[in-house]
C-alpha cells in the first residue's frame, strides 16, 4: 500500500473516505472476518488494513505510519473478533502507542486534527445473541462489553456510530455468512453517505491521560 498521507504537522489531506483498521491474530484461518473484511473492501472509497499482517508478534508498532494514515481517512472503522470479552492485544497496543501520542505527546500536531472524525466497530462473537443477555452465559451484551472502546472515542472527540455486530462467528453456513458480509457493505455504504460530524464529541484525550504520567 502507498503511503501518501502529509506529515502530522500540518492540516490532514482525507484520501481514504473509510479506513477500516482489522485486529485479527489469526486472520488466515478465520471465515467471518474474512467475509467482512473482503466485503468491505469492495465497497467504493473503503480501504482495509491487516494489521497483524503489519506488525507480527514481536514488531513494534510504527506511529508515524499509523498516525499519518488515521490523519488520512475521513472515517475509521476497528473490526476484530471480540475475546475473553474484550478486543485482541494488538488492538490494545495499538491504543497505546497511536493515541496516547496523538492525544497526549503531541495533541496540537496530530491529537487535534483526529477530533470529529467518526468511528465504527464491527465486532464478531462466538456466541449466540442470546448469550449475551443478563440471564444469559456472559452476562453483559456486546454493546456493554465494547464501553472501554466507546469511552475512548468519547474523550478523544471521535463520534461513535451503532457498533456492527455479528453472532455465530465460525458457525454460520455459507448464505449466513454470505447475508452478513452483505449486511456489512450495506452497513459501509450507508454509513460514508452521511455527512462527516464536524464537532468533536468529547473533551480531548489530554485530561484523561494526564494522570497516567
Amino acid at each position: 500500500m502507498t503511503d501518501t498521507t502529509p506529515t502530522t504537522t500540518n492540516a490532514p489531506v482525507r484520501t481514504i473516505d473509510t479506513l477500516v483498521l482489522l485486529f485479527h491474530p489469526r486472520f488466515a484461518q478465520s471465515a467471518t472476518n474474512r467475509a467482512l473484511a473482503d466485503a468491505a473492501a469492495a465497497v467504493p472509497g473503503v480501504q482495509v488494513v491487516d494489521m497483524a499482517a503489519l506488525y507480527p508478534e514481536g514488531r513494534a508498532i510504527d506511529g508515524d505510519a499509523e498516525v499519518r494514515r488515521l490523519l488520512s481517512a475521513r472515517r475509521v472503522v476497528l473490526q476484530f473478533p471480540v475475546q475473553w470479552y474484550s478486543s485482541p492485544p494488538l488492538l490494545k497496543a495499538w491504543q497505546d502507542a497511536v493515541l496516547t501520542r496523538m492525544f497526549y505527546m503531541a495533541y496540537a500536531s496530530e491529537g487535534r486534527h483526529l477530533e470529529g472524525t467518526p468511528l465504527l466497530v464491527a465486532a464478531t462473537a462466538g456466541n449466540v445473541p442470546e448469550a449475551y443477555t443478563p440471564t444469559g452465559q456472559n452476562l453483559f451484551s456486546l454493546a456493554e462489553l465494547l464501553r472501554p472502546l466507546q469511552a475512548t472515542a468519547h474523550r478523544c472527540g471521535l463520534p461513535w456510530a451503532e457498533p456492527f455486530l455479528v453472532y455465530r462467528a465460525g458457525k454460520m453456513d455459507a448464505a449466513q455468512l454470505a447475508g452478513e458480509a452483505a449486511r456489512y457493505a450495506a452497513r459501509l455504504r450507508a454509513w460514508g453517505a452521511e455527512a462527516p460530524a464536524g464537532a468533536p464529541a468529547g473533551a480531548g484525550c489530554a485530561e484523561a491521560l494526564a494522570g497516567a504520567v
